[in-house]
């Protein structure tokens, strides 16, 4: 059996009924959407989503920040009034 990650869950066809009253309940937490008892999909808020695009985006710059500090013995110096 495969572990959820959610404190609320619901089976597909509750999901079909009334998404939106599931999402009432669950307040904002994920709702692990079963399919015979198995997670298939993981039902969030919009905010909740786009909050974590944002993080991961965060997450992602930071990474390449980290990598390109690492090549700061290689840059080359230049004055901003030769360009």
């Amino acid at each position: 059996m495969e572990t959820i990650l959610s404190k609320y869950s619901a089976s597909i066809s509750e999901l079909k009924k009334n998404p939106t009253a599931l999402l009432a309940e669950a307040d904002g937490e994920p709702i692990a959407i079963l399919n015979r008892n198995i997670p298939t999909a993981y039902l969030i808020p919009a905010a909740v989503y786009e909050a974590m695009l944002e993080r991961l985006e965060d997450y992602e710059l930071g990474q390449i920040v980290q990598e390109r500090m690492a090549e700061k013995d290689n840059a080359v110096e230049v004055d901003i009034n030769d360009l």
